[in-house]
């Protein structure tokens, strides 16, 4: 049996300004084509399919088309469990009717789908967190446990039980419960979840810059023990980056997203994982690289016309450009770039003064010269307030600052 695993998909995700909707289109488009090319018999969507609890149109509408796409007219099933960027109410809107084109959308932790027989596939048991396929073409069943994002608001009702069980202990539970019920070895038993997962032994993974946090402080983290030793592949969503932090004989794997959404991701390469599985058995996995989109370069230079040179060389490109210049950056000099780029997404001038040192080796206030520092500021309080000057009271508070005598 043949699973695509992706998740991440941020829909609507801009990179500030700009939109990434075309981006989008093209890498959905090209996951699809994947999916067709290797024949798998589901797709696992493992959260954050949108980018917020109220996505455009135009994210709605392409998250829609390409679920359609890839379920081939209801003949392939597909699991999509929402993230913590997305709203569980709108995931769960549309399920009565995506269920009948085999499209299963599931908002909140432990909820229940209901049963339903298709041209070649059967749902023939469900419960809250739990689904088993039965297969037209194979003789064994698939059975996946489910946990869309889980926090303390959205599993309330269990925590209430309880007030002294962690979230990480009510999950370990619920899982054990739901493998020691129905995973035996004549099926295939996935587990899928969107999760901030940390490998038991071994490094200590951080979470992608710009993405909204899961974790705050280690009370409550979730480790890879916690998966029943009877799932053979776990689907995970919300690191941005492909990694395995199970084993080879029991894969725990973040996909990745499917186009780099902030400038940590630049030059990271993205994937789909396409799973093969029997019962009782290894399985295999295989990375397919994505192709879409345009890659991310944070770039440092430290004069403006090697800036434009390479501007000019990489024009498909998102662009976190930083110039480290000895004066600040004119105003036709900003214009130059931006004209010559139109994909630049930050410009951050720094100023790199030849600064003295103290006998410590460190920098003090006395150590740096003030001298033609106002000008300096004049221009970057322009530069922050849309084109308006300091007036006299600013320009005399910042150089009382520069000037008070320090101890």
């Amino acid at each position: 049996m043949k699973i695509l695993h992706t998740a991440d998909w941020h829909l609507g995700k801009r990179l500030d300004r700009f939109s990434r909707i075309e981006e989008q289109r093209a890498v959905m488009e090209e996951i699809v084509q994947i999916a067709n090319d290797q024949k798998v018999d589901m797709v696992i969507v493992a959260g954050d399919l949108f980018d917020n609890f109220t996505p455009n149109t135009d994210a709605v509408e392409l998250f829609y088309k390409t679920l359609k796409q890839l379920s081939c007219e209801g003949k392939r099933p597909i699991v999509a469990i929402s993230g913590n960027h997305d709203s569980p109410k709108l995931i769960d809107a549309p399920d009565p009717l995506a269920r009948e084109c085999g499209i299963f959308l599931i908002g909140y932790p432990n909820a229940i789908v209901s049963p339903i027989k298709a041209e070649t596939f059967e749902i023939t048991t469900s419960e809250e967190g739990f689904l088993e396929f039965r297969f037209e073409k194979y003789p064994y069943p698939l059975r996946i446990l489910h946990t869309p994002y889980a926090n303390e608001p959205r599993l309330k009702q269990e925590l209430e039980g309880d007030k002294q069980v962690s979230m990480s202990q009510l999950l370990s539970d619920k899982w054990h419960f739901l493998a020691n019920t129905y995973c035996d070895s004549s099926g295939v038993n996935i587990l899928t979840a969107h999760l901030f997962m940390q490998p038991k032994n071994g490094e200590t993974l951080e979470e992608p810059e710009g993405e909204r946090l899961i974790r705050i402080g280690n009370a409550d983290m979730i480790y890879t023990d916690t998966i029943p030793p009877q799932i053979q592949y776990t689907a995970l969503g919300h690191l941005h980056g492909f990694k395995n932090i199970g084993s080879e004989e029991n894969p725990v794997v973040y996909a990745s997203s499917p186009l780099s959404y902030s400038f940590s991701e630049a030059g990271q390469q993205k994937y789909v994982v396409v799973v093969e599985v029997t019962p009782d058995q290894r399985p295999s996995f295989e990375k397919i690289p994505l192709t879409q989109g345009k890659p991310l370069a944070r770039k440092s230079f430290d004069n403006v016309p090697h800036a434009l040179e390479w501007l000019r060389e990489n024009p498909n490109t998102w662009v976190e450009l930083t110039l480290e210049l000895k004066e600040y950056l004119k105003a036709q000099e900003r214009k130059q770039l931006y004209s010559t780029h139109e994909g630049i997404v930050f410009l951050i001038p720094k100023m790199s003064w030849e600064l003295g040192k103290s006998p410590s080796g460190e920098l003090s206030l006395q150590d740096i010269n003030f001298e033609n520092i106002t000008p300096l500021f004049e221009s970057y309080f322009k530069y922050k307030n849309s084109g308006i000057a300091p007036n006299k009271e600013i320009l005399d508070l910042f150089n009382e600052v520069i000037n008070t005598p320090t101890e």
